[in-house]
C-alpha cells in the first residue's frame, strides 16, 4: 500500500500537470471555464474503483444517512479527505527517509522524523484541519499539499469560475461561505485571480497559424477607470476561423477609442505572431477599415458585414414602410453573383431612390467589400457575410462584465475578459459546413490555402 499511493496521488495532482492544463502559452487557449479546468481521467477512476469495493463504502457509510452527515463540514468526505491526505504525506515523508515508522535510521544516523504541524485545508467539503509531518532536517518537501499550501487543488478553480462569470469578491466570498461553508476573504480571492495575469500574457503573445481561412475583427466598449475619472475604452478582439474549422479567439487589445488606424497596429501583432496570409477578413462598417487590413495583408478579400449595412439602410426608413424596404433589400444580399446583385440594386433604387436616396448611395460607397460572399454557394455565404460569429462572442462577454459598473484599472479588464473567453469557448461548436467551405476556399484562392 505504502508503495503504490504516491504514484496515484502524484498523477491527480501534480502542481506542474494543473499548471499546464491552465495555460498553453505556445498555442490555442485551452477549452474550459476559469481558465481551464481538471481534466476527467477513466483510468485512475476505474483504479480507484478497485480500490473502493462496494462492501468498504458500506462500512465507511455505517451511521451516515443524512446529507450533511455525509457532504457537511466534519462530514464523512471531510473525513475521509483528511485521512487520505494524512496517510498520503505520511507515506510521501517514509519515501524521503528511506524508513517505515518507529524505526531507527538506516545506520544509526541521518534524518528524522519530527511531529507534525497543523494546517487548515480549504476544500470542496469545506475546512478540513490536517496534520503535516516535519522532519528534523527540514528537507522533506510534499507534493499532495505543497508547504504554504493551504487551498486543495481544484479550489482556486471554482474562484475563476465565479470570477468569469461577472461575480465581485463580495459576491464569491458570499457563495463560497454559503455553498462549501468556509470563510474565504476578498485579499485572498484577489491573489486568485491576479495570478490568471500571467497566463492571459502568455496567451496574447502564443504563436499563431500561418493561415486562417476567415478572421472577424470586432471591439467592445469598457468602462475603465483612469486617474479621477471613467473613461470608455475600446476592447478590440479577432476571432478566426482555423482549417480545422474550429473558432479560436487570436488575442485582444485595449485602445481609448476603436479606430481603423488602431486595427492596422492589431493586424501588425497578429503578422509578428505568424500569421501570414488571412484569406477573408469580415468586418463592420467602420470607416478607414478595409484599407487598415489591405495595408497589412494586400491579398485579403475584405468582408463587410451585410447585417450591419441593413441595419444602417433601415434606420432611415418610416415605419409604415419598414416591411416593404426589407423586402426589396433582400434580393440585393441574396442575389446569384454580383452582376445580379447590381442589377436588383438598381431596381431598389427606381423604386425608392426618390424617397429614401440615402439607402442606395450607402451601398453603392461599399459594394466593392460587400459583394466578395457573392462568389460562394449559399452554404458559404453563411460563414462569411456577417460578423455574428464574434458580436456572439461579445455577447458572452457582455454577460460577465454587465455586472461591472466599471473596471479599477486595464489590468482587472483584461483579466475578466480573458476569464470571460476561455469560459466563453465550450459553448462554441465547429463552423457549420466546414468542409464544403473550405472545399470552396480551395478553389476560390488556390496555393494560398495550404494543403
Amino acid at each position: 500500500m505504502s508503495t503504490t499511493i504516491p504514484s496515484r496521488l502524484e498523477e491527480s495532482t501534480d502542481p506542474s500537470a494543473a499548471g499546464a492544463e491552465r495555460s498553453e502559452p505556445g498555442g490555442r487557449a485551452k477549452r474550459g471555464g476559469g481558465g481551464g479546468r481538471p481534466t476527467w481521467r477513466p483510468e485512475l477512476a476505474a483504479e480507484l474503483r478497485a480500490l473502493l469495493p462496494d462492501e468498504l463504502l458500506d462500512e465507511l457509510l455505517a451511521g451516515a444517512r443524512t446529507e450533511e452527515e455525509i457532504t457537511g463540514p466534519g462530514g464523512l468526505l471531510s473525513q475521509l479527505t483528511k485521512r487520505l491526505v494524512e496517510r498520503a504525506l505520511e507515506v510521501e515523508l517514509t519515501d524521503h527517509l528511506g524508513y517505515e515508522p518507529h524505526q531507527e535510521p538506516p545506520g544509526g544516523a541521518g534524518n528524522t522524523r519530527n511531529g507534525s504541524t497543523p494546517k487548515t485545508l480549504i476544500t470542496e467539503q469545506g475546512e478540513v484541519r490536517i496534520d503535516t509531518p516535519r522532519d528534523r532536517k527540514g528537507t522533506f518537501e510534499p507534493r499532495i499539499v505543497r508547504k504554504r499550501q493551504r487551498r486543495f487543488e481544484g479550489f482556486d478553480d471554482k474562484i475563476l469560475a465565479l470570477y468569469s462569470r461577472g461575480l465581485s469578491t463580495r459576491d464569491i466570498e458570499a457563495h463560497l461561505a454559503e455553498i462549501y461553508g468556509v470563510s474565504v476573504g476578498r485579499d485572498l480571492i484577489s491573489r486568485v485571480t491576479e495570478a490568471v495575469m500571467d497566463d492571459a500574457r502568455a496567451w496574447q503573445t502564443r504563436p499563431l497559424d500561418d493561415v486562417y481561412p476567415v478572421v472577424f475583427l470586432d471591439a467592445l466598449v469598457l468602462k475603465i477607470r483612469d486617474g479621477g475619472s471613467v473613461q470608455r475604452k475600446a476592447c478590440y478582439l479577432a476571432l478566426a476561423i482555423t482549417m480545422d474549422g474550429e473558432r479560436e479567439v487570436l488575442g485582444m487589445w485595449f485602445q481609448d477609442t476603436e479606430g481603423a488606424k488602431f486595427w492596422m497596429q492589431v493586424l501588425t501583432d497578429l503578422k509578428t505572431r505568424g500569421v501570414r496570409d488571412i484569406l477573408i477578413c469580415c468586418v463592420d462598417g467602420l470607416k478607414g477599415f478595409p484599407e487598415a487590413i489591405e495595408a497589412v495583408y494586400p491579398a485579403t478579400t475584405v468582408q463587410t458585414c451585410i447585417v450591419h449595412l441593413i441595419r444602417q439602410s433601415l434606420r432611415y426608413v418610416p415605419r409604415r414602410q419598414y416591411d416593404q424596404v426589407v423586402k426589396d433589400l433582400r434580393p440585393i444580399y441574396t442575389a446569384v453573383n454580383a452582376d445580379a446583385a447590381l442589377a436588383a440594386l438598381e431596381v431598389f433604387e427606381d423604386k425608392w431612390g426618390s424617397q429614401i436616396p440615402v439607402i442606395g448611395q450607402a451601398w453603392r460607397n461599399s459594394w466593392e467589400y460587400i459583394t466578395p460572399f457573392l462568389a460562394f454557394e449559399p452554404e458559404v455565404r453563411r460563414v462569411v457575410y456577417t460578423t455574428n460569429a464574434i458580436e456572439a462572442l461579445n455577447r458572452q462577454l457582455r454577460k460577465a462584465i454587465k455586472t461591472k459598473g466599471s473596471f479599477p484599472s486595464e489590468d482587472a479588464a483584461r483579466k475578466l475578459v480573458y476569464l470571460a473567453i476561455q469560459n466563453a469557448a465550450p459553448q462554441w461548436t465547429r463552423t457549420r459546413g466546414w468542409t464544403k467551405a473550405l472545399l470552396a476556399f480551395k478553389i476560390q484562392f488556390g496555393d494560398r490555402l495550404p494543403e
